[in-house]
């Protein structure tokens, strides 16, 4: 298409995009309107998740720009026609949660990495002193980030007024790691209790140190019937693709009809279903 009715498609799916854009605006500026109830909603998850990555609470200005963006995978779409619409339009509405889920799971994965040297180092330093507090702040200088970060945060709660076990509470609730939990339960414990907390930790580091080692052994086991799984689930989508470019219109019964479409639905059904079964077969929990 070229000449003017090409000028007049692009400028049509550009002033859609603008005036989806101004629509928006217009009803966020309504504090009472749904859309910015929900919006509302959604900034506090964002900013929730950046707060448990220790960074800047964004929330507002990533929901911006996801907004831009599906502004413009609508003006393209509209532009170069709708096949990749879908796509662009899920990677912009899932993208930022699902990285920003992606980063704490990294970050969880490096701080239990070092747990069993943080509960022998906050042993050693206890048999120094018998403050935590204290032996927390001679700990932290050893730790590596993003670990240090999480100490370092909750030694500046304490000196703002906040409790030991406040803190290290709200660093629980932060990171959302069970063997963090494990860690930081022994020292609340073993003071209210009043054990012999050194040697508490010692133990703990040692329980950490079996159980990371058995969570590789499981990986290690379970590694070839999840890339089986992974292959179950993608090798339909692959015969589908192959199967459509080899000859057009091969699917066309199931796609016009009723009995056609119940016939889809009961196969992605399936489909799901074996999905899920065989990666609850392969799941062990430690």
């Amino acid at each position: 298409m070229t000449g003017p009715l090409a000028l007049l498609k692009y400028g049509g799916g550009l002033a859609l995009a603008l005036a989806c854009v101004l629509f928006v605006q217009r009803v966020a500026s309504d504090p009472e309107s749904l859309l910015n109830r929900y919006g509302s909603l959604y900034i506090a998850y964002l900013d929730r998740k950046l707060r448990a990555l220790l960074l800047p609470p964004r929330g507002r200005v990533i929901a911006l720009g996801q907004l831009a963006l599906g502004a413009a995978v609508a003006a393209v779409a509209i532009a170069f026609g709708a096949g990749f619409a879908v796509i662009g339009l899920a990677l912009v509405v899932a993208g930022p949660g699902v990285y920003l889920e992606h980063l704490r799971l990294a970050r969880v994965k490096a701080i239990e990495a070092k747990l069993d040297g943080f509960a022998l180092s906050l042993a050693n330093s206890l048999k120094a002193t018998p403050s935590v507090g204290n032996a927390l702040a001679y700990t932290e200088p050893l730790l590596a980030a993003p670990f240090r970060d999480e100490v370092a945060l909750a030694l500046k709660e304490m000196r703002v007024g906040s409790t030991l076990d406040q803190a290290l509470l709200n660093m629980a609730g932060r990171v959302r790691s069970t063997n963090l939990d494990l860690a930081l339960s022994s020292i609340l414990i073993g003071r209210q209790v009043g054990g012999d907390l050194p040697q508490i930790l010692e133990t703990t580091a040692t329980a950490l140190r079996e159980m990371a080692r058995l969570k590789g052994l499981v990986r290690a086991k379970t590694a070839e019937g999840k890339a089986q799984t992974l292959v179950l689930a993608v090798f339909p989508v692959v015969l589908l693709v192959l199967f459509d470019s080899a000859r057009p219109g091969y699917f066309d019964p199931l796609t016009q009809s009723a009995t056609g479409w119940m016939v889809v639905a009961l196969a992605v059904g399936l489909w799901l279903g074996a999905i899920l079964m065989a990666r609850a077969l392969v799941r062990v929990d430690i």
